[in-house]
């Protein structure tokens, strides 16, 4: 089989590159790998619609400078290509995140992660910085809420640290069969996985509610997140610039939650706040 390769110039690439990897996977690209200015991606010849993918970018990528070429290329070792650009991260020299094909360290903690499609292997600022706060904070017994679990490592890596009960949530469903493939990959098959979004929520209460997903949600869906947690409970945002920080902390402030502090990693930024 045949397939339609696409090379994405991106510019800036992120967050583009983010963006660009949801969008691709509504049209069924079987295989996205990262490049130095952007993306490339296949699909099945015959299965493109070119329109379609104009349309998404200019939905989705409003501000940024996008180019894409399209050939046709012989089917050949996705897995393959992937895993060659794929490296091991260290959080805090005490975790290290690592794909299965990769040898193990000794370290503290591991995290096994296939990521596929799904966000979330440690690699994006956003991730790593709040898997780095986590081993900051005092999580044992505590139970927690990943909201926009992606991949579901921060539920894993909360689980490691010894969480009680733990869920994660979001929208996509291949994230979602991630997420739970990656949970049995670490031995801990009593995290909850959902497939949806904040109206899932429900009547459940949260001691640690975690939310890694673009600055709009986060906005738009922070009272929902403040009626999921307990008295005392903290909350971590991320997945937004630093320049969004003051608009996100005045947010918060008038839906009755406390800033602590913040912190940012290549013009990525964390926020952690919490309930009286």
């Amino acid at each position: 089989m045949n397939y339609h390769k696409i090379k994405f110039v991106l510019d800036p690439v992120l967050p583009a590159r983010e963006i660009l990897y949801a969008d691709l996977d509504q049209l069924n690209f079987e295989a996205i790998m990262d490049t130095p200015d952007g993306v490339e991606a296949f699909i099945p010849e015959g299965q493109l619609n070119l329109d379609d993918l104009k349309v998404l970018m200019i939905h989705n990528l409003p501000e940024q400078k996008v180019k894409f070429t399209e050939e046709i290329v012989e089917q050949q070792n996705w897995n393959a290509a992937w895993e060659s650009q794929f490296e091991p991260i260290i959080i805090n020299d005490k975790c290290m995140i690592r794909a299965p094909f990769h040898e193990t360290q000794d370290l503290e903690y591991e995290i096994i992660i296939s990521p596929k499609m799904s966000f979330g292997t440690g690699h994006h600022e956003t991730t790593f910085l709040i898997c780095q706060r986590l081993f900051e904070l005092e999580v044992e017994g505590k139970s927690v809420m990943d909201m926009g679990s992606g991949t579901g490592v921060l539920a894993i890596i909360a689980k490691k640290l010894g969480a009680g009960y733990t869920e994660g949530i979001d929208i996509e469903n291949w994230a979602y069969h991630n997420s739970v493939e990656n949970a049995l990959l670490n031995n801990i098959p009593n995290i909850i996985f959902l497939e949806g979004d904040a109206s899932l929520l429900g009547e459940r209460k949260f001691d640690l509610f975690i939310a890694n997903i673009n600055r709009n949600i986060l906005y738009e869906d922070m009272p929902k997140y403040i009626a999921a947690m307990n008295p005392g409970a903290i909350m971590l945002l991320s997945g937004f610039y630093s320049t969004d920080v003051e608009l996100l902390k005045t947010r918060a402030k008038e839906c009755g939650l406390n800033f602590v502090n913040s912190t940012s990693k290549n013009n990525w930024a964390l926020i952690q706040l919490q309930k009286d």
